[in-house]
């Protein structure tokens, strides 16, 4: 399933600006269709389980 940028930023409950700047970057895996950004379930999916744990930056929440 495909998922708008609004979709995804009420699923990772975070505003839409973030899950932007995380796209333009290449943080979150994404896809351009013109002017829109678009991701796909699976792969917002694997990324979250991919990155359980840490912070957008990259690096561990919490203790060491």
């Amino acid at each position: 399933m495909v998922l708008t940028l609004t979709e995804v930023a009420a699923l990772l409950r975070v505003p839409k600006s973030t899950v932007y700047k995380l796209a333009q970057h290449g943080r979150v895996p994404a896809f351009k269709v013109g002017k829109h950004w678009r991701f796909l379930q699976r792969d917002i999916e694997g990324w979250l389980a991919g990155n359980s744990g840490k912070s957008v930056e990259g690096e561990r929440e919490g203790p060491p």
